[in-house]
């Protein structure tokens, strides 16, 4: 089909300009609908024949698949090449792989340590989305009998990945109605894969060495019928792996090529040392990949990768907030010490941590900022003395604390005077501008 204008799309709507959608006008929605920055289900009012005609010319050009039991694991539907034009959407899924020919001992092991995986980070508790079960050795008993355990005991959707198509159907049998993803269809068994993975309700990886030859694949299972697909991109060395990633994102959002419009999978292994297999999860996280597969579980790689993930798929137009209030560090009381900083999560973050660390207990106020850190809000006029000391009268600050010190970071000591007069009786103090430094400063003050 070619591509809609927004004025022939705006011709399919109702035309009402209820603003459900999220927009102004249907018109304004429609040209969202052409630059696929919105999706038709926004609009509650679209005919049955609007459905038809603009359902495949506005679905998202990378294909959303969903995996678990309540399908929560999501990746592709993106619509954009750069984060800053848009926001990325679904996240890159990290996966640990277990081997079928580990030891009981080093499997149990493996299980409890992806379950009771989670990193806290800035407000935001991350783990371990998928779990893959690779068959290495040549009995599908062991492999189905694995894959039944993962499934029962961690929960998560997993990645079967087998050459033996008879033990990639036994093992998709057993965990029916996980939502798993079977590896992989090739040229020579899509359809008995696509088959089983139709019969219990699974997604499929396809792949194949060479770009058109995998073109040609899926281009084939989606006409049999089945369209819940990702793609594995078979590459030699880390600089074909970006150019490859690119070039196949390039190709399903500019030119809306729906051969290569899937989410992508790629195992890390055969890496020679843990940083060479850090890189490698770097550039798949960096640059568009759907599922990345860990050959091992090492926290201080996935600490890292999860926070480089976490900073990607932060909307750049939406930052991370806390709810804007009084929040007590410690154990504090009416006669704690006051600190201000701004509403941005990663700045509240660490600056309550600091303030903890120091050994002290007390108030940390937090005025809405709209996410922005401390130089950007008070260049935006979010941050200033008379915005302080508004929020300061409406959370009541003065009826919980006796003291009238309050201290703000050293970077807009500028607004010193102007909270002064805004907050008659107090006196500003100013803290340091880094706050790496808020524990010495705490303990030179409050010692």
């Amino acid at each position: 089909m070619a591509k809609l204008t927004g004025l022939q799309i705006q011709k399919l709507l109702p035309k009402t300009n209820c603003k459900e959608c999220g927009s102004n006008t249907c018109l304004a929605f429609a040209m969202k609908l052409a630059s696929k920055k919105a999706d038709l289900a926004d609009c509650p009012y679209a005919s049955d024949e609007a459905k038809q005609v603009l359902g495949a010319a506005s679905e998202a050009p990378v294909k959303g698949v969903a995996f678990g039991k309540d399908k929560t694991v999501k990746v592709g539907e993106e619509t954009c090449f750069y984060r800053h034009e848009k926001t990325f959407v679904n996240q890159t899924a990290l996966a640990i792989n277990i081997n079928d020919s580990a030891s009981t001992a080093e499997i149990d092991a493996l299980i409890d340590e992806i379950k009771n995986y989670e990193l806290d980070r800035v407000g935001e508790l991350l783990g371990i989305e998928m779990v893959a079960v690779t068959q290495t050795g040549d009995s599908v008993e062991s492999f189905v009998a694995l894959a039944e355990k993962v499934w029962s005991k961690t929960g998560c959707p997993l990645i079967l990945r087998s050459d033996d198509v008879e033990a990639l159907t036994a093992a998709a049998m057993a965990v029916k109605g996980s939502n798993s993803l079977l590896v992989a269809a090739t040229s020579e068994n899509w359809e008995a894969v696509v088959k089983v993975a139709q019969d219990c309700g699974h997604a499929v990886v396809a792949t194949a060495p060479e770009l058109d030859q995998l073109v040609k694949l899926t281009a084939d299972i989606k006409a049999a019928g089945f369209n819940d697909l990702v793609i594995q991109l078979q590459t030699k060395s880390l600089s074909e792996r970006f150019q490859v990633n690119s070039m196949t994102r390039k190709a399903a959002l500019k030119d809306s090529y729906k051969p290569l419009g899937y989410a992508t999978l790629a195992f890390i292994e055969h890496e020679d040392s843990l940083m060479a297999a850090s890189v490698t999860a770097i550039t798949e996280i960096t640059k568009y990949g759907g599922i990345c597969v860990l050959p091992e579980f090492n926290k201080a790689q996935l600490a890292t990768l999860m926070a480089l993930r976490q900073n990607i798929y932060t909307d750049p137009q939406k930052p991370i907030q806390v709810e804007p209030k009084i929040y007590p560090v410690g154990e504090p009381d009416e006669n704690s010490p006051v600190f201000i900083t701004t509403n941005f999560s990663l700045t509240y973050f660490i600056v309550s941590g600091e303030i903890e660390n120091s050994g002290i207990s007390a108030w940390l106020l937090v005025p809405e900022c709209e996410g922005m850190s401390v130089l950007t809000a008070w260049a935006a006029g979010k941050f200033s003395g008379a915005t302080i000391g508004k929020f300061t009268r409406e959370v009541e600050l003065e009826a919980k604390v006796k003291s009238r010190e309050i201290i703000i970071p050293g970077y807009v000591a500028q607004i010193s005077g102007e909270l002064e007069e805004s907050m008659p009786g107090w006196k500003v103090i100013v803290g340091p501008q880094e706050a790496g430094d808020l524990e010495s400063f705490v303990k030179a003050r409050f010692a």
